[in-house]
């Protein structure tokens, strides 16, 4: 059976296309073992945790020193009996060393510490005690268990570790997505990393590390060297801007054009391009794990002021470490979202719930000659606001950029089907950049675009009027990818204006000049 990219679950190499697995856990995880630590290695979801795991596990078994057990305690999720979730645990354990261990390895029976205090801690005594050898535990899913469930459980882990390896495990690797601090935390020691705990082995939590640009050439020349089909530079380049090497991603666009789109010929940067609009469109359960997390005030509290472009954020470190462990983010200085595939996902999903009460036009926006009807969009995106906006803006959770949402729910309604946006934000950036790319030849990803920028900006208290720099910064654009329009949307936050009513709030500029030759028209809202 031929091998395929790989978008659910560890990757099988008889089945997958995959790399070697290893090479992207940190360098010192073999020590870690060796040496007898308790370690959590963590990362987001899809990220190649369980496959690079699994690899370790079998690493560890070949060397023959060690009793290894790879268990997954997904089935302990939801439990909502504490003691249950320790006997769920066990269980799970204990087949772990079924799947595993020869006979005079194995574990206890479970039903010996049903009646147990610690029951976790003196199922993994009595086992260790028996086992002719050390005993390591690769514990899967630990993200599972929460609050006084995921407390219960590292609390015995702790109160073991100092009588290792002897009487408890030799070595336990936990991997999930939370870092070290959050499981030190809940196994009853202190956030700062000074204090004793058995997870505070390092200042800096172990991750397993994205794909580069050398190992999507590598993962995606397999396809090449099993079937023929290349992989074009430009289509690799794509691939790495929009996924920055997250193997989920990078799989899954490679996925959809082979086995969704059924493209036949070479793979150029055009099929990575419309697998990326149909991976966003598609919205699968990777994307809905994420994006159930944007309304969780942690998320919010970093999402929101990279979403505005401000440098003066009102984010704590936890929050920022919590957004990175989830992938959302990306360690750059200012802080980032994670990838431009995210970056789009993030702002659809917020204005998820605008766009399906956002009436579609009745006819498309578009002329006679094929080009997009702007200024009726613009018109109608003015009407609407008068008449709507200030009931979306007043139920979102995300009050300081809802204005900002509400225009580009409105623009997504209007050009899907017809067009491509483009969306750029980041913090420290200072505004929103939205470009519409309308085809001119009916080919959503044809070479025959023309762009149509909207301009966002705020006008904050005690500062000048953004509009010089938003007509500058249409000028940028226009000589970087030509525009056949742009509209820049002055956002004024200042305290005079927030008092007046709604509808006084929003004026309409027809008569400015342009700007390098293209068209300007500004709303201020």
């Amino acid at each position: 059976m031929p091998r395929v990219f790989n978008t659910a679950g560890p990757n099988r190499e008889a089945q997958h296309y995959t790399l070697p697995p290893l090479a992207r856990l940190p360098p010192d995880t073999r020590d870690l073992i060796d040496q007898g630590f308790y370690f959590v290695l963590h990362g987001p979801r899809q990220s190649g945790k369980t496959t690079s795991m699994l690899a370790l596990t079998e690493l560890l078994r070949q060397d023959g020193r060690y009793a290894v057990v790879f268990a997954s305690i997904e089935p302990a999720r939801g439990r909502a009996d504490l003691v249950d979730t320790q006997k769920t645990v066990i269980a799970c354990l204990h087949a772990g060393a079924q799947m595993s261990l020869p006979p005079a390895e194995q574990a206890p029976d479970p039903q010996q510490f049903a009646q147990s205090q610690l029951p976790v801690a003196d199922f993994l005594r009595a086992w260790t005690q028996a086992c002719p050898r050390p005993l390591v535990l690769v514990i899967d899913e630990i993200d599972c268990l929460e609050n006084e469930h995921l407390m219960a459980v590292l609390s015995q882990l702790r109160a073991g570790y100092p009588n290792r390896p002897a009487h408890f495990p030799h070595s336990i690797a936990l991997f999930g997505m939370r870092d070290v601090r959050d499981y030190k935390v809940a196994s009853g020691g202190s956030p700062n990393l000074g204090t004793a705990s058995p997870f505070n082995i390092k200042r800096e939590s172990l991750t397993v590390r994205y794909f580069d640009r050398h190992e999507i050439v590598e993962l995606y020349g397999q396809h090449t060297a099993a079937t023929g089909q290349a992989f074009t530079p430009q289509a690799v380049d794509r691939a790495w801007e929009l996924t920055k090497g997250q193997p989920y991603l990078v799989n899954a666009l490679a996925d959809l054009v082979v086995r969704k789109l059924h493209w036949q010929g070479p793979i150029d940067a055009a099929q990575i391009q419309e697998a990326k609009e149909r991976l966003i469109l598609e919205r699968g359960t990777h994307f809905d794990s994420l994006m159930a997390r944007l309304r969780d005030d942690r998320v919010r509290r970093v999402l929101q002021p990279i979403l505005l472009g401000t440098l003066h954020v009102d984010w704590q470190d936890d929050d920022l470490s919590y957004c990175q462990d989830l992938g959302l983010v990306d360690s750059s200085q200012p802080p980032q979202v994670a990838n431009p595939i995210y970056r789009e996902v993030i702002v659809r999903s917020l204005t998820r719930r605008m766009q399906t009460s956002i009436p579609s036009p009745r006819d498309r926006w578009t002329l006679a000659d094929g080009r997009l009807d702007i200024d009726a969009l613009r018109t109608a995106f003015v009407d609407f606001w008068r008449e709507h906006a200030e009931a979306f803006v007043r139920h979102e959770d995300y009050k300081e950029v809802a204005g900002q949402l509400v225009l580009m729910a409105f623009l997504q309604r209007i050009v899907n089907g017809g067009g491509q946006i483009h969306r750029e934000y980041a913090a420290g950036l200072g505004r929103i950049d939205v470009l519409i790319r309308w085809p001119l030849d009916g080919l959503v990803y044809g070479d025959r675009l023309e762009n149509h920028l909207f301009e966002l900006k705020v006008w904050r208290q005690d500062k000048a009027d953004p509009l010089a720099q938003a007509l500058q910064q249409v000028q940028d654009y226009a000589q970087k990818v030509g525009l056949a329009s742009a509209t820049a949307v002055i956002f004024d936050r200042r305290d005079a204006s927030l008092q007046r009513k709604w509808g006084e709030r929003l004026s309409v500029e027809t008569d400015r000049p342009g700007v390098a030759g293209v068209p300007v028209l500004v709303v201020r809202v």
